[in-house]
């Protein structure tokens, strides 16, 4: 049965899986805030000026982001309309490092150690009488992107500090907070879960992020540039991490989707921060591994629902296609060498992709926006390597000017897959 959906939406990164919700046939309007978004998805869905206009006539209002969503979502679910969104707390969770730590310890989640400072001198202070490896992540709801992730590597923090003095200089006036966490080595792994406002709905999602900018995991560090995944049973990662939260997100009557990335090693299990919504191009890559329509999985999870999600064996990836200037913020070199580039198809087959920041104008695909994240093409396979293949090939069927890519998403799975199972982390527990 058709459904009405209104997507709410800050950058628009939801534009996609609402133009597939509409070609399944339903009714679907988005809403964008943001106006450097403002030309994102015209020509594959129906944009509006306001979204509250539209409340009344959505059978399902759907929500795409954290700061300050949850409290939006919050509040309409609470007047009975069925809504795909956080919470004040889930946002919370995402939007406040400390905080997210500080909650994964009340309820029984190991946690690293880490310390937060109120201005750069502090931390840079504490590194020079406490030197080691750590990890350097901005807090607080003034945080600003996570290209600010820094990775320590030397034993002495003398890369820590150099970081810091550098990020002293450019971002003193963006940051409310520093965190500074204990590195773990180990292996880097995602459990998430889609959560119907009472549990979670299995199976399980396993995911690994590749944010490095280049190929070999070098380059600056990016939002995302490729992920790879599979659906699990729920695993000891998961038993020993999100499932201790079960309980508290009924209580908030969280609806959506939630992960924590996590480094684990021979050692243990070692959260490292919580997603408390879609992830990007996280969701994309899911709905490669759905068999089931998203309109009917989106309307029976904001329902209520207990249902289990149809999903395919094997393994999923996904591939972000970038142009200039990411992961930079340059608006001059995005209008030069980007905006509205033309994205062509060697082959009419659009299997596998899903635009991001671009439009349609004309019968033609062009590049959107200001960010330069244009698609991400998704492929699956009964085996990683039939994954890749499959993912690469559709890749190989696009052209767009200045185009760039990762060409390894998937290539730490044969190396993190033998430590993983040998810690037997992936077994039901």
């Amino acid at each position: 049965m058709e459904k009405k959906f209104l997507f709410i939406s800050i950058e628009g990164l939801l534009c996609d899986i609402a133009w597939i919700i509409s070609k399944e046939g339903n009714q679907v309007k988005v809403y964008i805030s943001d106006k450097n978004a403002n030309d994102i998805g015209i020509g594959f869905v129906e944009r509006v000026d306001s979204w509250e206009d539209w409340v009344t006539w959505a059978d399902v209002i759907v929500f795409d982001d954290t700061l300050g969503h949850g409290a939006m979502a919050e509040d309409l679910r609470k007047k009975g309309k069925l809504v795909i969104g956080g919470t004040r707390y889930t946002d919370r969770l995402e939007d406040d490092r400390s905080f997210g730590q500080e909650e994964m310890k009340s309820h029984g989640i190991s946690i690293i150690p880490y310390q937060i400072f109120a201005s750069f001198d502090q931390a840079i202070d504490f590194v020079k009488k406490n030197p080691g490896r750590y990890v350097i992540k901005s807090s607080g709801e003034s945080h600003v992107s996570k290209a600010f992730l820094f990775i320590g590597e030397e034993d002495d923090g003398q890369d820590v500090l150099h970081i810091l003095e550098a990020y002293k200089k450019v971002f003193s006036d963006k940051v409310a907070e520093i965190q500074l966490q204990k590195r773990v080595v180990g292996v880097e792994v995602a459990i998430g879960g889609f959560f119907n406002g009472h549990e979670f709905l299995n199976p399980i999602n396993v995911n690994f992020e590749h944010k490095k900018l280049f190929p070999g995991n070098i380059g600056p560090s990016t939002g995302e540039m490729g992920t790879s995944m599979f659906w699990s049973q729920p695993n000891k990662i998961f038993n020993a991490t999100l499932k201790k939260l079960e309980a508290k997100l009924a209580e908030e009557h969280f609806v959506g989707y939630i992960d924590i990335n996590c480094i684990v090693n021979g050692n243990g299990i070692y959260p490292l921060e919580f997603t408390s919504r879609f992830g990007y191009p996280t969701i994309f890559i899911q709905q490669e591994g759905m068999a089931m329509p998203m309109s009917e999985f989106f309307y029976k999870m904001a329902a209520g629902e207990n249902f289990m999600i149809k999903t395919k064996k094997g393994f999923q990836i996904g591939v972000r296609i970038i142009v200039p200037p990411y992961p930079f913020d340059d608006p001059e070199t995005f209008e030069s060498f980007s905006k509205n580039a033309v994205i062509l198809f060697h082959k009419p087959n659009y299997d596998g992709v899903h635009f991001e920041d671009a439009k349609l104008d004309k019968g033609e695909w062009l590049v959107a926006g200001e960010a330069g994240v244009v698609l991400t093409i998704t492929g699956s396979g009964l085996t990683m390597k039939q994954a890749q293949k499959h993912v690469y090939n559709r890749v190989s069927n696009l052209m767009i000017p200045n185009m760039y890519y990762r060409t390894d998403i998937g290539d730490r799975w044969y190396e993190d897959s033998d430590k993983l199972n040998t810690w037997g982390y992936l077994r039901d527990s």
